[in-house]
Protein backbone atom coordinates (compact mmCIF):
# COMPACT_ATOMS: atom_id res chain seq x y z
CA UNK A 1 0.00 0.00 0.00
CA UNK A 2 1.45 3.38 -0.99
CA UNK A 3 1.95 5.77 1.89
CA UNK A 4 0.19 8.55 -0.02
CA UNK A 5 -3.11 6.65 -0.04
CA UNK A 6 -3.81 7.58 3.60
CA UNK A 7 -3.66 4.92 6.27
CA UNK A 8 -5.49 4.19 9.51
CA UNK A 9 -3.40 3.98 12.68
CA UNK A 10 -4.26 2.83 16.19
CA UNK A 11 -1.96 3.99 19.01
CA UNK A 12 -2.45 2.71 22.54
CA UNK A 13 -1.70 5.11 25.36
CA UNK A 14 -1.83 8.06 22.98
CA UNK A 15 -2.93 10.89 25.26
CA UNK A 16 0.51 12.07 26.36
CA UNK A 17 4.24 11.36 26.43
CA UNK A 18 5.66 8.96 23.86
CA UNK A 19 2.19 8.05 22.61
CA UNK A 20 1.26 11.63 21.74
CA UNK A 21 4.69 12.20 20.18
CA UNK A 22 4.19 9.13 17.98
CA UNK A 23 0.82 10.40 16.80
CA UNK A 24 2.33 13.79 16.00
CA UNK A 25 5.23 12.23 14.11
CA UNK A 26 3.37 9.68 11.99
CA UNK A 27 0.64 11.97 10.68
CA UNK A 28 0.80 11.96 6.90
CA UNK A 29 -1.61 13.19 4.21
CA UNK A 30 -4.97 11.50 4.59
CA UNK A 31 -4.05 9.47 7.68
CA UNK A 32 -6.77 8.75 10.20
CA UNK A 33 -5.81 8.14 13.83
CA UNK A 34 -7.45 6.26 16.67
CA UNK A 35 -6.03 6.09 20.17
CA UNK A 36 -7.01 4.95 23.61
CA UNK A 37 -6.01 6.17 27.05
CA UNK A 38 -6.78 5.21 30.63
CA UNK A 39 -6.14 8.53 32.35
CA UNK A 40 -8.15 9.52 35.42
CA UNK A 41 -11.45 11.25 34.52
CA UNK A 42 -10.10 14.60 35.68
CA UNK A 43 -7.08 14.37 33.32
CA UNK A 44 -7.84 16.14 30.04
CA UNK A 45 -4.63 15.13 28.23
CA UNK A 46 -6.59 13.13 25.65
CA UNK A 47 -8.51 16.28 24.66
CA UNK A 48 -5.19 17.92 23.88
CA UNK A 49 -4.19 15.07 21.57
CA UNK A 50 -7.58 15.16 19.83
CA UNK A 51 -7.28 18.91 19.28
CA UNK A 52 -3.73 18.52 17.95
CA UNK A 53 -4.82 15.94 15.36
CA UNK A 54 -7.95 17.78 14.28
CA UNK A 55 -6.13 21.09 13.88
CA UNK A 56 -3.90 19.38 11.33
CA UNK A 57 -6.90 18.27 9.31
CA UNK A 58 -7.04 14.60 10.30
CA UNK A 59 -9.94 12.48 11.50
CA UNK A 60 -9.49 11.05 14.98
CA UNK A 61 -11.22 8.56 17.27
CA UNK A 62 -10.52 8.29 20.99
CA UNK A 63 -11.83 6.07 23.77
CA UNK A 64 -10.97 5.74 27.43
CA UNK A 65 -10.43 2.01 27.81
CA UNK A 66 -8.10 -0.56 29.31
CA UNK A 67 -5.91 -1.84 26.45
CA UNK A 68 -5.64 -5.22 28.20
CA UNK A 69 -9.43 -5.73 28.16
CA UNK A 70 -10.20 -7.93 25.15
CA UNK A 71 -13.88 -7.01 24.81
CA UNK A 72 -13.19 -3.28 25.12
CA UNK A 73 -10.44 -3.33 22.50
CA UNK A 74 -12.54 -5.49 20.17
CA UNK A 75 -15.34 -2.96 20.43
CA UNK A 76 -12.98 -0.09 19.64
CA UNK A 77 -11.49 -1.86 16.62
CA UNK A 78 -15.01 -2.70 15.42
CA UNK A 79 -15.81 1.03 15.58
CA UNK A 80 -12.66 1.84 13.61
CA UNK A 81 -13.56 -0.70 10.94
CA UNK A 82 -17.17 0.50 10.71
CA UNK A 83 -16.08 4.12 10.37
CA UNK A 84 -12.98 3.82 8.20
CA UNK A 85 -13.06 0.32 6.73
CA UNK A 86 -9.48 -0.68 7.42
CA UNK A 87 -6.68 -0.77 9.99
CA UNK A 88 -3.12 -0.46 8.73
CA UNK A 89 -0.95 0.41 11.72
CA UNK A 90 -0.92 -0.67 15.36
CA UNK A 91 1.45 0.97 17.83
CA UNK A 92 1.45 -0.88 21.18
CA UNK A 93 2.58 1.91 23.47
CA UNK A 94 0.47 1.62 26.64
CA UNK A 95 2.55 0.96 29.73
CA UNK A 96 2.97 1.54 33.46
CA UNK A 97 5.59 1.03 36.16
CA UNK A 98 5.27 -0.23 39.74
CA UNK A 99 8.91 -0.06 40.78
CA UNK A 100 10.18 -1.59 44.00
CA UNK A 101 12.87 -4.02 45.09
CA UNK A 102 11.82 -7.55 44.20
CA UNK A 103 11.88 -8.71 47.82
CA UNK A 104 9.28 -6.01 48.59
CA UNK A 105 7.26 -6.43 45.41
CA UNK A 106 3.63 -7.29 46.03
CA UNK A 107 1.73 -9.70 43.83
CA UNK A 108 -0.50 -6.80 42.77
CA UNK A 109 2.56 -4.83 41.58
CA UNK A 110 3.64 -7.74 39.41
CA UNK A 111 0.18 -8.45 38.02
CA UNK A 112 -0.62 -4.83 37.17
CA UNK A 113 2.56 -4.30 35.15
CA UNK A 114 2.29 -7.61 33.28
CA UNK A 115 -1.40 -6.91 32.60
CA UNK A 116 -0.95 -3.43 31.15
CA UNK A 117 2.45 -3.79 29.50
CA UNK A 118 2.37 -7.33 28.12
CA UNK A 119 -1.21 -8.58 28.03
CA UNK A 120 -2.29 -5.40 26.21
CA UNK A 121 0.20 -6.20 23.44
CA UNK A 122 -1.31 -9.67 23.07
CA UNK A 123 -4.88 -8.32 23.11
CA UNK A 124 -4.38 -5.44 20.67
CA UNK A 125 -2.21 -7.44 18.27
CA UNK A 126 -4.54 -10.44 18.34
CA UNK A 127 -7.48 -8.23 17.37
CA UNK A 128 -5.73 -5.84 14.96
CA UNK A 129 -3.96 -8.55 12.96
CA UNK A 130 -7.22 -9.92 11.58
CA UNK A 131 -8.14 -6.96 9.34
CA UNK A 132 -4.45 -6.57 8.47
CA UNK A 133 -4.19 -10.17 7.32
CA UNK A 134 -7.39 -9.83 5.31
CA UNK A 135 -6.15 -6.72 3.50
CA UNK A 136 -2.66 -8.23 3.19
CA UNK A 137 -0.97 -5.20 4.65
CA UNK A 138 -0.08 -4.13 8.15
CA UNK A 139 2.56 -2.56 10.37
CA UNK A 140 2.76 -3.46 14.06
CA UNK A 141 5.28 -1.78 16.38
CA UNK A 142 5.43 -2.47 20.12
CA UNK A 143 7.25 -0.49 22.76
CA UNK A 144 9.89 -2.60 24.51
CA UNK A 145 12.68 -1.11 26.65
CA UNK A 146 16.40 -1.28 27.23
CA UNK A 147 15.44 -2.68 30.64
CA UNK A 148 13.97 -5.72 28.91
CA UNK A 149 17.46 -6.59 27.67
CA UNK A 150 19.73 -5.56 30.53
CA UNK A 151 17.46 -5.63 33.59
CA UNK A 152 17.32 -2.99 36.28
CA UNK A 153 17.16 -2.91 40.07
CA UNK A 154 13.58 -2.45 41.36
CA UNK A 155 12.08 -3.21 37.94
CA UNK A 156 11.79 -7.00 37.81
CA UNK A 157 8.13 -6.73 36.78
CA UNK A 158 8.77 -4.03 34.15
CA UNK A 159 11.82 -5.82 32.75
CA UNK A 160 9.90 -9.09 32.50
CA UNK A 161 7.04 -7.39 30.64
CA UNK A 162 9.38 -5.72 28.16
CA UNK A 163 11.47 -8.85 27.60
CA UNK A 164 8.19 -10.64 26.92
CA UNK A 165 7.33 -8.08 24.24
CA UNK A 166 10.62 -8.79 22.48
CA UNK A 167 9.99 -12.54 22.36
CA UNK A 168 6.40 -11.96 21.33
CA UNK A 169 7.48 -9.65 18.51
CA UNK A 170 9.89 -12.16 17.02
CA UNK A 171 7.36 -14.99 17.17
CA UNK A 172 4.39 -13.12 15.71
CA UNK A 173 6.60 -11.60 13.00
CA UNK A 174 7.27 -15.11 11.70
CA UNK A 175 3.56 -15.93 11.65
CA UNK A 176 2.35 -12.78 9.88
CA UNK A 177 5.12 -12.22 7.35
CA UNK A 178 3.33 -14.23 4.67
CA UNK A 179 0.44 -11.74 4.78
CA UNK A 180 2.72 -8.70 4.35
CA UNK A 181 2.30 -7.69 7.99
CA UNK A 182 5.55 -6.63 9.64
CA UNK A 183 5.98 -6.84 13.41
CA UNK A 184 8.81 -4.94 15.08
CA UNK A 185 9.69 -3.33 18.41
CA UNK A 186 11.38 -0.17 19.60
CA UNK A 187 13.44 -0.39 22.79
CA UNK A 188 13.92 3.09 24.27
CA UNK A 189 16.61 3.82 26.81
CA UNK A 190 16.43 6.65 29.34
CA UNK A 191 13.81 8.96 27.83
CA UNK A 192 12.67 12.23 29.39
CA UNK A 193 8.96 11.73 30.12
CA UNK A 194 6.53 12.20 33.00
CA UNK A 195 7.40 8.65 34.05
CA UNK A 196 11.12 9.41 34.37
CA UNK A 197 10.72 12.96 35.73
CA UNK A 198 9.66 11.53 39.10
CA UNK A 199 12.97 9.67 39.52
CA UNK A 200 15.45 11.04 42.03
CA UNK A 201 18.43 13.08 40.87
CA UNK A 202 20.68 10.25 42.05
CA UNK A 203 18.92 7.71 39.83
CA UNK A 204 18.93 10.08 36.86
CA UNK A 205 22.65 10.73 37.31
CA UNK A 206 23.34 6.99 37.40
CA UNK A 207 21.51 6.56 34.10
CA UNK A 208 23.35 9.47 32.49
CA UNK A 209 26.72 7.91 33.31
CA UNK A 210 25.75 4.92 31.17
CA UNK A 211 24.85 6.96 28.05
CA UNK A 212 27.76 7.64 25.65
CA UNK A 213 25.82 10.39 23.85
CA UNK A 214 25.60 12.21 27.16
CA UNK A 215 21.93 13.15 27.23
CA UNK A 216 18.55 11.58 27.90
CA UNK A 217 16.46 10.72 24.89
CA UNK A 218 13.38 12.71 23.92
CA UNK A 219 9.93 11.42 23.03
CA UNK A 220 10.61 12.69 19.52
CA UNK A 221 13.68 10.42 19.26
CA UNK A 222 11.44 7.44 19.92
CA UNK A 223 8.62 8.66 17.69
CA UNK A 224 10.95 9.08 14.71
CA UNK A 225 12.09 5.48 15.06
CA UNK A 226 8.47 4.32 15.04
CA UNK A 227 7.73 6.48 12.00
CA UNK A 228 10.54 4.81 10.09
CA UNK A 229 9.44 1.30 11.04
CA UNK A 230 5.93 1.87 9.69
CA UNK A 231 7.18 3.52 6.50
CA UNK A 232 7.72 1.83 3.15
CA UNK A 233 11.46 2.35 3.68
CA UNK A 234 11.32 -0.37 6.37
CA UNK A 235 9.11 -2.78 4.40
CA UNK A 236 11.80 -5.49 4.48
CA UNK A 237 12.24 -5.39 8.27
CA UNK A 238 10.29 -7.69 10.54
CA UNK A 239 10.98 -9.34 13.88
CA UNK A 240 13.53 -6.65 14.72
CA UNK A 241 14.19 -4.56 17.83
CA UNK A 242 15.32 -1.00 17.13
CA UNK A 243 17.36 0.32 20.04
CA UNK A 244 16.93 4.03 20.79
CA UNK A 245 19.18 4.51 23.81
CA UNK A 246 22.09 6.85 23.01
CA UNK A 247 24.52 3.94 23.22
CA UNK A 248 23.45 2.91 26.72
CA UNK A 249 23.27 -0.68 25.50
CA UNK A 250 24.84 -1.96 22.29
CA UNK A 251 23.50 -5.50 21.81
Amino acid sequence: MAESEGRVALVTGGSKGIGRAIIAEILEPGMKVAFNHFDPPEDDSADGTIQFVEERGHEVLCERLDASNYEAVQGFVDTIMEKWGRLDILINNAGITRDTLFMRMKEADWDAVIQVNLRSVFVCTHIAMRPMMKQRYGRIVSMASVVGLMGNVSQANYAASKAGIIGFTKSVARELAGRNVTVNAVAPGFIKTEMTDVLSDQVKEAFMKQIPLGRPGTVEDVARAVKWLISDDAAYLTGQVLHVNGGMLMP
